[in-house]
């Protein structure tokens, strides 16, 4: 019996902000060339030196509200004076080609990818404790007091959506952290449910 290689993972990656989001993403593409990140969807304005496609797809408004009524975002939301979301077209492009396709959004864009992809790996990331994610955020030096203490309060209720994710992985380290969402993404390749005999 021969068997047919599966389709990559939609991997989603949660956390709190200031827990390593984004710093783990990076070091999963920079090691492994079989993980892409998706490129989200926006209304704002291109930046000096970004580009169409490459750090977001840049529509005009009408067309994004288009494609929210025609379900074309796995996710999307308004921020102050703009919308985000993630393209289904682009997510499956790169699914087809048998890689791991990351989607790094917050808790509320992965329950809204839940409801329409629940066949996706949900991984939520920690840190090692509050007092550490404290220290963390507070070395940016962005935030004062008061948006500390908010940042916290978000935290605590993002905390409560854990169930919903089907892995947590601690942030103790990012060499660590990096090869325990690897081992996730290997050991998801090989359930039989994503596999299929030909």
């Amino acid at each position: 019996m021969n068997v047919q290689k599966s389709k990559g993972n939609l991997v989603i990656i949660s956390g709190p902000s200031g827990v390593g989001k984004g710093t783990i993403c990076r070091a999963l593409l920079a090691k492994y060339g079989d993980i892409e990140l998706s490129i989200s969807a926006t209304t704002r304005k291109a930046r000096v030196g970004e580009r169409d496609g490459q750090e977001y797809f840049f529509y005009p408004r009408e067309k994004f509200l288009d494609l929210v009524q025609k379900e074309a975002f796995l996710e999307w939301a308004q921020v102050f004076d703009n919308y985000y979301g993630t393209p289904c077209t682009y997510v499956q492009e790169v699914l087809a080609q048998g890689k791991d396709c990351i989607l790094e959004i917050d808790v509320q864009g992965a329950m809204q990818v839940k409801q329409k992809r629940p066949d996706g790996v949900f991984v939520f990331l920690v840190p090692p404790s509050q007092e550490e994610l404290i220290r963390r955020i507070t070395c940016r030096g962005t935030e004062n007091t008061a948006e500390i203490q908010k940042r916290m309060n978000k935290v605590a209720e993002e905390m409560t959506r854990l169930k919903e994710y089907d892995y947590v992985v601690v942030n103790d380290s990012v060499e660590e952290a990096t090869a325990k969402i690897r081992a996730i993404l290997v050991a998801e390749r090989c359930r039989v449910s994503r596999w299929e005999a030909c």
